[in-house]
């Protein structure tokens, strides 16, 4: 159904006919969300979709205090709602916009976007008692995608779109973070790789291939020691490792308990949006709708106390664990049996390239590569680049 019709009565009409038989689908009415979405189309006009626990809506106009806004043209709009664009290679492309709650956007991919990407899964997973949020794309051997501090499932949607196309991906927020389940805990490495692979279980998964970014990939090399067993080969993009310099604050770090953050803390939208934006050597390679929609969800779940306490808990234990000795980062690396690459930003102030040398002496047959002009997120910031380095390594 065109939306070029010959008079813009004719053109609204058409979109919300399109609307109405996506809402109102078996997919729509059987699902357990109670949520609000208000769906602009840029040159055109608006609507607000209510879900209510197995009943929908829609009604004409934009509803600006809806749970998650949605923004494009509308052909892009039209082609998401009918099954033809899929949303998340939209929502990357820059030609939509998201805002206020990434997460749910996700949730809503099998119901608007179910052609084009082969997607097959947004739900939870409970693994020891935890819920677990993922998305799930594709076919073939499976990949795991892991995050970093602070981040959630949405920053791996690069990665997530290209590996899609021939393996079975899945993109999952780590417990603490994002939608998932925020227990009050130690959230340290030994226990997210007992997680994953419970995960791993919980989804039918022998054996993956692991792919983290920062603390993520923390995680993954973590697994890859504990289980090797469960690990094809360990993709690693700017992984957080165990400090070697920088720890004379460690008492003090010790003392500080994450419980604190249980105090409400609020940060200025500014001050979330320019932490975002230094992680990037050149901030301007992405669209500012994108700093927006991640400055929304680090706030969405920072505003939480459990989400907070999470937060402060994971950096404690990153810049806590211990670089050698027994149980020392760096005195255990060799012991990783797993095929590893390395992908290091040469301009990541977060996570230096100079630790590209220690991980050069603990695993001499590793692959370790440093991006010239790049920060702290290369599957972002070069995409193409990082994608080459990692399918070439996983075939």
């Amino acid at each position: 159904m065109s939306l070029r019709a010959a008079s813009p009565d004719a053109s609204r009409a058409s979109l919300e006919d399109v609307l109405l038989e996506r809402v109102k689908s078996p997919a729509a009415t059987a699902a357990a969300l109670k949520a609000s979405v208000a769906l602009q189309a840029t040159d055109g006009d608006s609507w607000s979709v209510m879900f209510d626990r197995g009943r929908t809506s829609l009604t004409f106009g934009a509803d600006e205090a809806a749970d998650l806004l949605v923004s494009a043209d509308e052909q892009t709009l039209a082609g998401i709602i009918g099954g033809t664009v899929w949303g998340i290679q939209a929502f990357v492309d820059g030609r939509l916009v998201v805002r206020k709650n990434l997460a749910l956007s996700l949730r809503l991919a099998g119901l608007f976007d179910d052609g084009g990407g082969d997607f097959h899964d947004a739900s939870d997973v409970e693994v020891d008692g935890l819920s677990t949020f993922y998305i799930a794309a594709g076919r073939g051997e499976p990949v795991i995608l892991l995050h970093g501090l602070g981040a959630t499932n949405s920053s791996m949607l690069t990665t997530f779109l290209e590996l899609s196309k021939d393996h079975r991906v899945i993109a999952p927020d780590l417990p603490g973070f994002g939608d998932s389940d925020k227990p009050v805990r130690s959230y340290d490495a030994g226990f997210y790789a007992r997680w994953l692979v419970r995960f791993m279980d919980g989804l039918g998964i022998d054996r993956a291939h692991l792919i983290g970014n920062s603390m993520g990939g923390r995680v993954a090399v973590e697994t890859a020691l504990a289980a090797p067993h469960r690990v094809e080969k360990v993709a690693l993009l700017a992984p957080s490792s165990a400090f070697i310099k920088g720890r004379q604050y460690e008492q003090v770090v010790r003392f500080l308990r994450p419980e604190l953050a249980w105090l409400p803390l609020r940060l200025p939208r500014r001050t979330v949006v320019g932490s975002i934006k230094r992680l990037f050597q050149r901030p301007e390679r992405l669209a500012e709708a994108w700093y927006e929609s991640a400055a929304d969800e680090f706030i969405r779940v920072f505003s939480s106390a459990r989400g907070r306490i999470a937060f402060f808990s994971a950096a404690r234990q990153i810049y806590l664990e211990k670089p050698y000795g027994e149980t020392g980062f760096w005195d255990r690396l060799p012991e990783l049996e797993r095929p590893a690459l390395f992908i290091w930003g040469e301009r990541d102030w977060l996570v230096p390239a100079k630790f590209e040398r220690h991980v050069a002496r603990c695993l001499p047959e590793a692959s370790s590569i440093v991006l010239d002009d790049c920060g702290h997120v290369p599957q972002y910031e070069l995409p193409d680049e990082t994608h080459r380095l990692v399918r070439e390594f996983l075939e």
